[in-house]
């Protein structure tokens, strides 16, 4: 057994069970030991989807993902997927096999490059070291919820396991993490044995993983409930407020319901951040989002809290509107597992270290018995009336061919079965599709958006889907991120997927467009001629609609009677005078 095969074998023994990338010389032994294990090998046609779909389906299945590529080129094609990731604490495991020779093409500082968009490095120094240094790695990435690069150098690779090493791998293969148990062989207590250590290394900032395959790794991580001074603060607070409000983030989604039996003590709104969109549905005070695509009752009812608790949220401009939606006499907490985390993007009354469950819990239990609160029979109708972006009033601009972007998306959430799970790409149409296309809970969303980069709106969706089979999956994407993505329409088809992917096509970056173009600035480079998206679509082997009106969208209601053998693209030729709202929020603040 040489290096390249034992990290693919320690990988699917710690439950590694799905890796996404492109194969080239330097990663291809790698990428075939994984599958040889049992791990699904998804090949992507381009590095920066792979990345992004192990991003994407890490976030939707609650485990770690692995991305395997090419040294040099490989990796920097992937770099923007990595830096999403990184910014977004995903676990994700980057597998790159990595040039050493001094006059080699492919050689540049692989750790340096990732260390640059926020990533980790670590590398497999020798057949001596090779179980080690790959179990470091993954736990790093899987405990500290990182993005943490393993470079496999080429003149390592290849090198024989001494046998003691090749008798642990053997060890690790033969009793899987999920059923080692504590009687496990002796390569077993040195893996927990690294975890410990990987623990004392992540500090604080370490993270539960929700792996269910991975979670006896878990075992020292001290996220209990916060220190009792700072507990007993927030609930002086919360018992203090008069219209408090919620706001959760992604590091609560698993903490919702604790968060909901607190807010009914305290009569407090539920919001969530754009990427924990969903984690409240169904919930009568749920105002969904916060930030640059509250409605205008969320953001009216935010305004007017006393009391903001950001649970696992960073509150960042996005998700404050640059400020706006927190009052000048408001108190303002945050419950964080992360010190780092806390007053990062805004000062705070009460920083909380702890896990939002546990504090959420043991606020409960000591604050009393419920009070209104900002709750009221008038308001609770005020919010099944309005709170939904598609109940708010607007003038239908549809015509000339093309149509209004709330119209076109107000009937397809009508069309889409429930069961969705909804992928957006970042771009001026991007509010259109998050906030009216209704999603059934927190896992039926995947906004990869931290970096905000176009083009990875598609890859996201791939990863989303294949990380939840059970949904249909829906990708939102505008011309500009569709044409730069294009290359992995052919993934879906070769997957199999039965996926619906709408493109918002204005012919141009319309973030750009109308940013600048009021101030009498040329827009020669920010917009195209038409381009027939449908037709491109065509010849990757996608069934195709071009909606132009209403009566257009029968084509996607007759897609979803069936079979749904080949993915539908819904080349919707959007009207393009105005900014969407979210944007001219956001250009305002800028």
């Amino acid at each position: 057994m040489n290096v390249a095969e034992a990290v693919g074998a320690v990988l699917a023994s710690l439950g590694v069970d799905t890796a996404f990338g492109v194969v080239g010389s330097g990663n291809f032994h790698v990428t075939n030991a994984l599958a040889e294990h049992g791990v699904r090998f998804v090949a992507a046609r381009h590095e920066g989807g792979a990345a992004t779909m192990a991003d994407a389906y890490a976030r939707m299945s609650g485990s770690l993902a692995v991305l395997s590529v090419h040294q040099g080129p490989g990796l920097t094609n992937a770099l923007t997927g990595i830096a999403e990731a990184a910014k977004s604490r995903t676990p994700l495991l980057v597998l790159a096999g990595e040039a050493t020779a001094p006059r080699s093409n492919f050689r540049i500082d692989q750790p340096g490059l990732v260390s640059a968009v926020g990533a980790l490095a670590a590398r497999v120094d020798s057949a001596e070291s090779v179980v080690e240094d790959t179990v470091l790695a993954f736990l790093t990435a899987l405990l500290g919820r990182r993005a943490v690069l393993l470079n496999l150098p080429l003149d390592v690779q290849g090198a024989v396991l001494p046998d003691d090493v090749a008798q642990a791998v053997r060890e690790l293969r033969s009793s899987r993490i999920a059923d080692a148990g504590e009687q496990g062989s002796r390569a077993w207590a040195a893996v927990r044995d690294l975890r410990d250590r990987a623990w004392r290394d992540l500090g604080d900032g370490g993270a539960e993983p929700s792996d269910p395959a991975s979670s006896d790794l878990a075992e020292p991580v001290a996220t209990g409930p916060a220190p009792a001074d700072s507990v007993s603060e927030l609930i002086r607070l919360i018992a203090a407020a008069r219209r408090p409000v919620f706001v959760a983030g992604r590091g609560a989604r698993d903490a919702s319901r604790d968060i909901e039996v607190l807010a009914d003590r305290a009569g407090a709104l539920l919001a969530t951040s754009a990427v924990a969109r969903g984690l409240f549905r169904g919930n009568r005070w749920d105002l969904d989002v916060s930030g640059g695509f509250a409605s205008p009752l969320a953001a009216e009812l935010i305004r007017g809290a006393d009391l903001v608790v950001g649970w696992g949220c960073g509150l960042n401009v996005w998700t404050t509107r640059h400020g706006s939606l927190i009052g000048p006499d408001a108190t303002v907490v945050q419950v964080d597992i992360d010190p780092d985390a806390l007053g990062a993007h805004r000062p705070v009354d009460l920083g909380v270290i702890g896990d939002a469950a546990e504090t959420a819990r043991a606020v409960t239990e000591a604050l009393g018995a419920p009070r209104d609160g900002y709750r009221s029979p008038e308001l609770a109708v005020r919010v099944a009336q309005e709170i939904r972006w598609r109940d708010v009033p607007y003038q239908d601009e549809s015509g000339d061919g093309r149509i209004d972007p709330r119209t076109l998306t107000i009937e397809l959430d009508d069309l889409l079965p429930a069961e969705r799970i909804v992928s957006v790409d970042s771009g001026n149409f991007m509010g259109y599709p998050t906030m009216f296309l209704s999603v059934p809970d927190a896992n039926g969303f995947c906004f990869t958006q931290a970096f905000q980069s176009i083009g990875l709106g598609l890859a996201t969706a791939i990863g989303a889907a294949l990380a939840r089979p059970d949904r249909l999956p829906v990708a939102a994407l505008g011309d500009g991120g569709a044409l730069m993505g294009v290359a992995e329409l052919e993934t879906v088809v070769r997957l199999g997927l039965p996926m619906i992917v709408v493109v918002y096509d204005d012919e141009g970056y319309g973030a750009e467009v109308h940013h600048f173009g009021p101030e009498g600035h040329p827009l020669d480079t920010v917009t195209f001629p038409a381009a027939d998206i449908a037709a491109i679509a065509g010849g990757f082997g996608c069934q195709t609609v071009t909606v132009r009106e209403r009566a257009d969208l029968a084509g996607v209601a007759e897609w979803l009677k069936g079979p749904r053998e080949a993915p539908l693209v819904v080349h919707a030729k959007v009207t393009r005078d105005r900014g969407a709202w979210w944007l001219e929020e956001a250009f305002r603040a800028h």
